[in-house]
């Protein structure tokens, strides 16, 4: 793995720790990285940034459209030889338990790291035969490759072109919840299972008390 990819991991580790010792109730999870003081002495917490890309329909879809509205998100490729098979699987587990099964409104995101070949009718096929029939329950995301790596940082993911790694690219196959307003909650290795399903109860113990409206 790359050195930037070190760099993230040891970030969110930090960050993990400092929410930690946050003084958030026991039972609520955290608001994940950094932190700075407003203008008037409040605690302004770190969110993902702005950005705008084409979804499996070919609607040009932005961030700010899932204001209000928690969401899990990863990053894959559909060629990826390695991860992605299994935490898409895992994906699906989130989709079937909190969208099919209407146990609270939740959205996924997924942000291709290959936009050359995951085109928007790529990922409309790939979405078809996941059996994702509503594109506005499970975005699948393609647009410009650097706004693309760009947002993985914001994301507290590796998302990079590097002809060493599997398929010609490195990214961390994590999964993560964020919440209606943009702040990290919440994540797993998405290739572990046992790790997702204590993700999958967090999300439920989120959805039961959102803290976040």
């Amino acid at each position: 793995m790359n050195h930037p990819a070190h760099l993230l991991y040891s970030l969110l580790g930090f960050a993990l720790a400092v929410a930690a010792c946050s003084g958030h109730d026991a039972h609520a999870l955290p608001i994940l990285g950094n932190r700075d003081l407003g203008p008037e002495g409040d605690t302004v917490y770190h969110t993902v940034g702005d950005w705008t890309f084409y979804r499996q329909d070919s609607a040009r879809v932005s961030e700010d459209m899932l204001a209000g509205t928690p969401y899990v998100v990863d990053f894959f490729f559909t060629s990826c030889p390695t991860i992605c098979p299994r935490v898409t699987a895992n994906m699906l587990r989130v989709h079937e338990r909190f969208v099919e099964g209407a146990d609270g409104p939740l959205k996924l995101v997924s942000f291709t790291v290959d936009p050359k070949r995951d085109s928007v009718g790529h990922l409309a096929n790939y979405a078809a035969n996941l059996g994702i029939e509503n594109a506005d329950d499970w975005w699948f995301l393609t647009g410009d490759k650097f706004e693309l790596y760009d947002i993985a940082d914001d994301y507290f993911s590796v998302a990079v072109e590097s002809p060493d790694a599997p398929g010609g690219f490195d990214h961390s196959g994590r999964i993560l919840l964020v919440d209606g307003r943009g702040r990290v909650r919440a994540f797993a290795n998405g290739t572990d299972e046992t790790d997702v399903d204590h993700f999958i109860e967090d999300v439920a113990a989120f959805l039961a008390a959102r803290d976040d409206v």
